[in-house]
């Protein structure tokens, strides 16, 4: 059974900064993209972030230049260091990662941590 387990979210105040973690469990045979969405109150859910097994990234236009997404693969994590938090980035924001996994093994599943609270007052 497969895991995503996040932390770092917390209360800031705007202009300030938070790194979140999320590291993957389990019976893990490759992680290929990692990411991060977010879901704000009374809003859909939104890509944030995303990072391919080679590095290459992607970010929603309201992050750029502000947010950085990074992995460790040889510790199956994925981080989102976000820089000048502005109150509109609060929201619940969650793992997810394409998992191949399991005995035998099952390609390309899609996994989603639970969550973690981003607050930014203003």
């Amino acid at each position: 059974q497969v895991q995503l387990v996040e932390s770092g979210g917390g209360l800031v105040q705007a202009g300030e900064s938070l790194r979140l973690s999320c590291a993957a469990s389990g019976s893990i045979f490759v992680i290929d993209g990692m990411g991060w969405y977010r879901q704000a109150p009374g809003k859909q859910r939104e890509l944030v972030a995303a990072i391919t097994s080679g590095g290459s990234t992607n970010y929603a236009d309201s992050v750029k230049g502000r947010f950085t997404i990074s992995r460790n693969n040889a510790k199956n994590t994925v981080y989102l260091q976000m820089n000048s938090l502005k109150p509109e980035d609060t929201a619940v924001y969650y793992c997810n990662a394409e998992i191949s996994s399991g005995t035998p093994i099952y390609y390309g599943m899609d996994y989603w941590g639970k969550g973690t609270l981003v607050t930014v007052s203003s």
